[in-house]
């Protein structure tokens, strides 16, 4: 089975992939079509872009190993989602076993790390809401990305996220709340 690059349906490229002499090309146009999203959602996890890049890396392998089994319960977009989501947070707590940090002291190495980027100014909303952001609890702070950033419906964070949609909505009020309070402490 030949498959087009421009051929987007993922239905098509699953096919495709299950078709060893199309698989590489296959499973390419899959990485093409979802790894920007996927990169900025571990990016806003992980912080850091080498750290982001390299858990990017982790994900498309066990994404390759596993998509020969991907029983399409959930859409592929989800599947992915998951295990990056995954992947991140087995880098965020691996990094914490590294250095033996608190959690008050991983997300205060969270912070840094934002400080450290490049153009990083706190006089800035986008930076201000990153900080806020990266405040949060870990649960919280996935959470709020998913449905702020990529605006996804609560049905499908439960998917990625394996917890109630009650659940769901409950940690994204309170991280708004959380985010809101942040702002209303920053010094004018």
């Amino acid at each position: 089975m030949h498959v087009s690059l421009r051929q987007t349906d993922d239905q098509i490229l699953l096919a495709a992939f299950q078709d060893e002499a199309s698989r590489e090309q296959a499973f390419t146009r899959i990485l093409e079509k979802y790894s920007e999203r996927l990169y900025w959602h571990i990016r806003r996890l992980v912080v850091n872009h080498d750290d982001a890049h390299d858990v990017l890396q982790n994900m498309s392998i066990r994404a390759w190993r596993g998509l020969a089994d991907f029983r399409g319960d959930s859409s592929l977009y989800t599947w992915l989602y998951r295990i990056a989501t995954n992947e991140a947070l087995s880098f965020i707590e691996q990094r914490k076993k590294r250095t033996s940090l608190s959690l008050s002291d991983q997300e205060s190495s969270l912070e840094n790390q934002l400080r450290a980027e490049p153009g990083f100014d706190a006089r800035k909303l986008e930076w201000q809401l990153l900080q806020a952001i990266q405040s949060l609890p870990e649960k919280q702070r996935i959470v709020f990305n998913l449905r702020y950033y990529d605006e996804m419906p609560y049905e499908q964070m439960s998917d990625v996220t394996g917890t109630s949609v009650g659940a769901l909505k409950a940690s994204y009020h309170h991280a708004v709340k959380k985010i809101e309070a942040y702002f209303k402490n920053i010094p004018n």
